[in-house]
C-alpha cells in the first residue's frame, strides 16, 4: 500500500467545507463516546533572533481506525524571505499497525478545519444563519471562512472590515466570484444593525467590535471569534465577553489550551466554569439559541481533534488509500 503525498489543492480537493463540518460533528460524538483523544498539543520555541524566531507546534490525536499527528512551524519573519508564515504536514497512519496511509498539506489542513468549525457552530447556533455576515480581517483565516460560510450557509451578503482596505476589496471580489454579494465597509458599527452573523480572524491587541454598552448588538446576534490565540490579543471587549458568561451563551470548540491562550477571555477574566465546550453545547443547540441577555459568542482555539477529522474525510475520499 504507498503513501499517499498530498499538496495544497490535493488537500483541500479533499475537504469540502461542507462535508468538513459534517466530519467535526461525528468527531464531537465521537468524543462524548469516549472513541476519540487528543492530548494538549506541544509547543517549542526554535531558531533564534538572528537567524529566524519561530514555533513547533506538535498535535496528535486518534480514534478507533486513525492515528494522525500535525507537524506546524510558525515563523512571522518567513514573508520577508518569501516564504510562507506556516508550514508543515500531518501525517495519517492506521491506528491497528500504524502504517502510513497519506501525508496532507499541514497549512491546508488547518485552515480549512478551523473554518469549517466555526461554520458548524454558526449552523448551529446562530438563530439566522442565511442572513448577512460581517466578517473582519483579511488574511488566510478570512479567506477560508468566506468560502466554508458561502458554502455551507449562502448569506445574503458578506460585509468585509480590515485596516488593509486592498485586502478587504480582493476578499469582497473573491465573494462576488463565489457568488454572493459583497463589499467592504470602513466602519464596523455601521453594519451591526444588519448582520446575524459576525467573524473575527485578526491578531489584534483591542477590540475590534464596539462594547455592549454601545446599543448595537442583539441577542440574536452569533459571533465566532477565532483571531486572539496568544493572551495578550483581543479581538473581543470584555464585556461582551462577560455579558455571555453571566448568560451562559459563551462557548468554545474546546476547553484543552483556552486558559493559555483565550487573549478575549482571559482579559475579560471570565470564570472558566461558565464557559460551555462545543461537544456538549451541540446536544442543546435550541436551548441556547433561544437564550436571551447577550449575543452568543463561539470562542475557537483549536484542537487536534479537529484535524482527526479532516483526516477521516480525507481518508474516505473515492480512490484514497484507505478508501
Amino acid at each position: 500500500m504507498s503513501l499517499a503525498l498530498l499538496d495544497a489543492a490535493q488537500t483541500a480537493a479533499r475537504l469540502p467545507y461542507p462535508a468538513l463540518a459534517r466530519a467535526i460533528a461525528g468527531m464531537l460524538a465521537e468524543l462524548r463516546a469516549g472513541t476519540a483523544m487528543a492530548p494538549p498539543r506541544i509547543a517549542l520555541p526554535v531558531g533564534d533572533a538572528a537567524g529566524g524566531e519561530g514555533t513547533l507546534l506538535v498535535m496528535p490525536a486518534r480514534n478507533r481506525d486513525l492515528v494522525m499527528t500535525k507537524n506546524i512551524t510558525v515563523h512571522p519573519g518567513n514573508p520577508r524571505r518569501g516564504l510562507p508564515n506556516i508550514l508543515g504536514e500531518v501525517v495519517v497512519a492506521d491506528a491497528h499497525t500504524g502504517q502510513r496511509l497519506a501525508l496532507l498539506d499541514g497549512p491546508t489542513v488547518t485552515g480549512r478545519r478551523t473554518a469549517a468549525v466555526s461554520l458548524l457552530a454558526a449552523q448551529t447556533f446562530a438563530p439566522q444563519p442565511d442572513g448577512e455576515l460581517l466578517i473582519i480581517g483579511a488574511g488566510v483565516q478570512a479567506q477560508t471562512h468566506l468560502e466554508a460560510f458561502i458554502a455551507g450557509l449562502a448569506p445574503r451578503r458578506v460585509w468585509l472590515h480590515s485596516r488593509t482596505a486592498a485586502k478587504a476589496e480582493a476578499l469582497a471580489a473573491q465573494a462576488r466570484t463565489l457568488g454572493t454579494e459583497a463589499q467592504t465597509v470602513d466602519d464596523a458599527r455601521t453594519v451591526l444593525p444588519r448582520v446575524s452573523m459576525v467573524v473575527t480572524v485578526t491578531s489584534s491587541l483591542f477590540p475590534v467590535l464596539p462594547d455592549l454598552d454601545s446599543g448595537l448588538w442583539r441577542d440574536d446576534h452569533f459571533i465566532a471569534a477565532v483571531g486572539a490565540f496568544r493572551p495578550e490579543m483581543c479581538e473581543l471587549p470584555p464585556a461582551l465577553c462577560q455579558a455571555a458568561s453571566a448568560h451562559g451563551r459563551l462557548l468554545a470548540d474546546t476547553l484543552f489550551g483556552i486558559e493559555e491562550e483565550a487573549g478575549d477571555l482571559l482579559q475579560a477574566g471570565i470564570d472558566w466554569a461558565t464557559v460551555q465546550p462545543f461537544e456538549h453545547a451541540i446536544l442543546r443547540a435550541a436551548e441556547l439559541r433561544a437564550r436571551r441577555g447577550s449575543p452568543l459568542v463561539f470562542k475557537s482555539v483549536g484542537y487536534a481533534l479537529w484535524d482527526l477529522a479532516a483526516c477521516v474525510l480525507a481518508s474516505a475520499h473515492p480512490g484514497s488509500v484507505a478508501a
